[in-house]
């Protein structure tokens, strides 16, 4: 026959070469979420405890775009020759027919087999699929790095020919992005609903944010003067909603220590409750210190690996800028955490007209995850500094802005700081200038 390309045996032969292709493309599918979902500190752990396989993801992960890349190209490479092999074999069977044939047929074996079913596993079982690729990965990952390097460097030419510079340290090759559209569209679609949205967001954004974005600032700490008498000391303690307060001497920003309430009751123990007899420096833990340009999924592990809760943030000048605890990088993918002793304070207060009533204070990616709001946080991390940035001045009271569709009212400032501002978002702006 005229249509009769392939022998049998050579019909075989390319069927089962479709195939293996297609075990390798749902390799390369799950290998990717896989490794993008897995715990680093889980695999620190892992590591630690001399697991091999654990090292080998560490080191996978330990430069994603290089790992991303590898996995993009041999992923497309396996899946465009099976679908060249499969044209071949269509038409061979069908005569020209076979091309709409092997488009069908190959469209829904990729999408079943190659990557939903594949990428289904390895998000529900992360730590075990990646330990379980992780060599197959590796291999992959030297095999192809110059031309990854290579696709990295086009891409930065072509870009930079368009007019648009980016830095050699930016990845061009990024899964985060394909995630967090994946994540929006089954929002929009019913799949997720916005809680775990949120929190899901909340972990792609570690890598992305710093220490001094969620801090609490200086001038919100509750702190205790160590020169104080004990009494004193252990009245301020039972009033504070903290387990860990710092101490300082002579001066605020001199901090000499962590005093933990447990480590007070115990020494209250001690001494047979002779608060008197307790050396308070002797009992407080040692402060520890970090620079606040540290990233805070570094922070985050740091915390882990250190088994520590709580730590001081300075700048580069070594001034105290404000403190971090591990709940605060919690709160950033699970949202605000209150506890029976927290004071619950959101900031927040709506009026049936739409508008709300914002402490300046306010995060602004809170506002953002609490009202569903897309304010930028680049250039300012509280509703405060984002009117002063945008304004190009310290407002009055009563001076009201308008800046990405929404409105902001200056209601009350303290000095050069203001405390609290009434936002209008943009549909209620539209529906009063219609009436």
């Amino acid at each position: 026959m005229e249509t009769e390309l392939l022998s049998h045996s050579a019909l075989i032969m390319v069927a089962i070469a479709i195939l293996i292709l297609l075990l390798l493309s749902g390799l390369f599918s799950g290998s990717e979420t896989a490794l993008t979902a897995t715990s680093k500190a889980r695999m620190h752990r892992l590591e630690q405890d001399g697991n091999e396989r654990a090292h080998q993801v560490n080191i996978l992960i330990s430069n994603r775009e290089r790992l991303i890349g590898a996995i993009l190209l041999g992923n497309n490479l396996v899946n465009i020759l099976a679908s060249a092999l499969a044209t071949t074999l269509f038409l061979t069977l069908f005569g020209q027919a076979g091309v709409l044939y092997a488009t069908f047929f190959m469209t829904a074996l990729v999408v079943i087999f190659a990557e939903v079913l594949p990428k289904t596993y390895a998000i529900t079982n992360a730590e075990r699929s990646s330990m379980a690729v992780a060599p197959v990965i590796r291999l992959v990952v030297v095999l192809f790095a110059p031309v990854v390097a290579a696709i990295s460097w086009v891409v930065r030419k072509t870009l930079r020919a368009f007019g648009y510079n980016i830095d050699e340290d930016t990845s061009v090759l990024s899964a985060h992005e394909e995630i967090r559209g994946a994540i929006d569209l089954h929002m929009s679609e019913g799949g997720v609903d916005k809680e775990h949205r949120d929190m899901l967001g909340g972990i792609l954004d570690l890598n992305d944010l710093q220490v001094e974005e969620v801090m609490v600032h200086r001038k919100s700490m509750r702190m205790i003067d160590a020169d104080l008498p004990n009494e004193d000391i252990v009245e301020q303690m039972l009033s504070s909603p903290f387990t860990r307060v710092p101490l300082w001497q002579g001066q605020q920003e001199n901090i000499v220590g962590v005093l933990h309430a447990k480590d007070l009751l115990r020494a209250m123990r001690d001494v047979s409750g002779d608060v008197p007899k307790i050396d308070i420096l002797d009992i407080a833990n040692e402060p520890w210190f970090v620079p606040e340009t540290t990233g805070l999924q570094e922070q985050l592990n740091a915390f882990l690996s250190q088994r520590n809760h709580f730590a001081l943030v300075v700048d580069e000048y070594g001034v105290l800028m404000g403190l971090i605890t591990l709940e605060d990088i919690l709160e950033e993918i699970v949202g605000e955490i209150v506890d029976e002793h927290d004071i619950e304070h959101a900031g927040i207060r709506p009026h049936p007209n739409g508008t709300f009533n914002i402490d300046g204070a306010i995060a602004i990616r809170d506002l953002n995850r609490l009202l569903d709001w897309d304010l930028p946080d680049e250039e300012a991390t509280t509703l405060a500094g984002l009117v002063i940035h945008e304004a190009k001045t310290i407002p009055e009271q009563g001076q009201a802005f308008n800046f990405y569709g929404f409105k902001f009212e200056i209601l009350r400032k303290h000095r050069n700081q203001i405390t609290a501002v009434r936002v209008t978002p943009p549909m209620e702006q539209s529906s009063e200038t219609e009436t």
